[in-house]
Formats: structure tokens, C-alpha cells, sequence
């Protein structure tokens, strides 16, 4: 699946998207955040707040405990404010 970093998400990992093959056990996008931070310092600084992500499902805003199964674009931005 294609991972897309937003804004100060973005800059914290160094990258814009990537390809992940998460392993088996990680079912919702919770348990990608959990496991996005162990791959690195970068990483885990993006997500050290992790109930202040938002996330999206093929670009459809998706809550901390929704499945990821089959999903190829999962989307990670910091919560968004209107002017």
C-alpha cells in the first residue's frame, strides 16, 4: 500500500509517500501509527501524538480503529483549521 505524509507529518518523516507491506497483524490504523513508530526517530516524532493524526483510506477520512484490509492509499495529516 501507498503511504502519503502531510504537512508537518511530512517534514518530521523526510518523505512525501512510500510504499509499506505492513506485517499481518496490523489491522486498523492504529496498529500502522503503533508500528510506523518503530521504524525509526523520525518516524516515531511524527506520531508521538498519535491521537492528534488524522488519517484517510484511498481519500476517504478514516477514524483510529478503522480495518485497513485492502486499502491502497492510507493518507496521515495533522488535524486541519479553517481561516
Amino acid at each position: 500500500m501507498k503511504l502519503r505524509y502531510f504537512a508537518w507529518v511530512r517534514e518530521r518523516i523526510g518523505l512525501a509517500e512510500e510504499e509499506a507491506d505492513p506485517p499481518a497483524e496490523i489491522l486498523t490504523i492504529a496498529d500502522l501509527i503503533g508500528w510506523l513508530t518503530t521504524r525509526g526517530e523520525a518516524y516515531a516524532h511524527a506520531f508521538e501524538n498519535a491521537a492528534t493524526i488524522r488519517a484517510s483510506i484511498d481519500k476517504a477520512h478514516a477514524r483510529h480503529d478503522a480495518a485497513i484490509a485492502g486499502a491502497r492509499e492510507i493518507g496521515f495529516f495533522p488535524p486541519m483549521t479553517g481561516g
